[in-house]
């Protein structure tokens, strides 16, 4: 099994809202609910995470 090593995101605030990332697999990055750690973990491949970055900031300008 695979074992990701989350971290809070820098835009996560306070004690909602919390994004953990993990970018420690080769050609992954792992995204999940901080409020629920052993939920569901959202994969993707380092191209699909930077174009989803990208239309992040493209849309809150």
């Amino acid at each position: 099994m695979t074992t990701f090593v989350f971290r809070k995101s820098s835009y996560s605030g306070g004690e909602e809202e919390c994004v953990e990332v993990a970018t420690n697999v080769p050609n992954t990055v792992a995204i999940r609910d901080s409020k629920d750690p052993e939920g569901r973990i959202l994969r993707f491949t380092p191209a699909a995470w930077a174009d989803f970055q990208r239309a992040l900031r493209a849309s809150n300008g």
